[in-house]
């Protein structure tokens, strides 16, 4: 095999330079702790944003350091979790008021699964017909399945897997609620959140959406689609550091019936009543439970700065840009057929990212880092490339390519 042709290798870059010269949010990657390394794993864990050191510091040094316990008042630890949720709310298209952020993606996912349940339940009374069928999307990420398993045990329903193509005409008169990725983690697919959430409704069923893979790279549009509940990481494109808390949405319409499975101290209506009973409180609160983590929590919402003045449709305009460019790339400068294309061509159903499907996958990725060029890759033949728009530019995109090519080739190349 050869190297990329000369001339096709000069124009793609030529190109590449051309869209970074033209590129509105170009200037958002100095907002970023960043190096030579072209960085393809934000869908996994984005980068560090340049403010949060400094602030750390001073969560520990000063509010932690010197207040200690007054901070949870004089600053603001104890409102944290619906304070940052309205930020993180501005991203998936919720008003205030209708995210909390705390606890683990896969907590949120149970909270809001058994939650969606019982309001189904507690809608359906009555009826014939009862609701006692969840649906999931088969392809879904393992814990989302795991817990929808025990959710399933727990409140006597029987787990239907359905691919989420199929999600729409699945859903039936017994079916209380239905969990679906907005984005798949292996593919890339972009599902279809608003024809899923109607064909729910019209069921008269609930949807939760995992916005995992889709939050801070696309517009979601909670309110503006109906959405019931929601979940989603904010490591991942929403760059809030390593094991960063999840988030919940709780559409407003369904608060005052929102009964979580994790009822804590945190969530109740006079938390420092200590009563024995629990009471819960009114609004997004319900979705909190214990004492709120603090430390990562405050560098989250100083990472969820780099988003002040960014708008979703931009973003979501750059992805597809650099997603586009990137399989160009990987056309002109890869042998045809040594890779597959797992992604959509469709922009209405690709994510942010592009997954390959390659042989040796798990051999060629670490060869692919060992040259400078960070991706991941998912058994058994899968490499993902994740495309963040706030710092990923066309520059890294033509270069991860025609580094892919050469490892491919089994040329020779510089190490990182």
């Amino acid at each position: 095999m050869s190297e990329p042709n000369a001339s096709a290798t000069a124009s793609l870059a030529e190109e590449a330079a051309k869209l970074d010269a033209a590129d509105e949010l170009s200037a958002k990657r100095a907002d970023f702790i960043l190096d030579d390394t072209v960085y393809l794993d934000g869908n996994s864990l984005g980068a560090l944003p340049a403010a949060v050191p400094a602030r750390l510091a001073d969560v520990v040094a000063r509010e932690w350091g010197r207040l200690r316990i007054r901070s949870w008042g004089e600053s603001g630890w104890w409102t944290a979790p619906e304070r940052i949720g309205d930020r993180v709310g501005r991203l998936v298209g919720a008003a205030p008021g209708q995210v909390v952020v705390g606890d683990s993606t896969s907590v949120n996912v149970f909270k809001a699964l058994v939650g969606a349940i019982r309001i189904a339940q507690g809608q359906s009374a009555g009826r014939d017909v009862a609701r006692d069928e969840i649906l999931v999307d088969e392809s879904t990420f393992p814990t989302d399945g795991y817990i929808a398993e025990s959710a399933a045990r727990m409140t006597g329903c029987a787990l239907r897997p359905v691919p989420a193509a199929e999600m729409a005409a699945a859903v039936g008169p017994r079916t209380a609620v239905a969990l679906v990725n907005h984005v798949d983690y292996r593919t890339g697919r972009l599902h279809d959140l608003p024809g899923i959430t109607a064909a729910g409704h019209a069921a008269g069923a609930l949807v939760v959406w995992d916005l995992c893979h889709s939050a801070g790279a696309l517009p979601v549009g909670l309110d503006e689609h109906g959405v019931d509940l929601a979940v989603g990481c904010t490591y991942k494109y929403l760059n809030g550091g390593p094991g960063s808390p999840a988030y919940l949405y709780v559409a407003r319409e369904h608060q005052p019936r929102f009964d979580s499975p994790l009822p804590g101290w945190n969530s109740h209506a006079d938390p420092f009543g200590m009563a024995p009973a629990y009471v819960p409180a009114d609004g997004a609160l319900r979705g909190r439970v214990g004492t709120p983590d603090i430390l990562s929590m405050l560098a989250l919402e100083a990472a969820l700065d780099v988003w002040d003045g960014v708008s979703t449709a931009a973003v979501r305009a750059k992805s597809l840009a650099l997603t586009d460019f990137f399989l160009r790339c990987v056309g002109a400068y890869v042998p045809a057929g040594r890779v597959e294309s797992l992604t959509p061509a469709a922009h209405g159903e690709r994510g942010s990212q592009v997954a390959l499907r390659c042989a040796d996958a798990g051999e060629v990725m670490a060869e692919l880092i060992r040259r400078g060029v960070v991706g991941d890759f998912r058994h058994p033949d899968v490499l993902r490339f994740g495309f963040t728009p706030l710092y990923t530019g066309f520059a890294d995109t033509e270069r991860a390519a025609r580094v892919l090519a050469a490892v491919l080739a089994g040329a020779p190349g510089e190490v990182a």
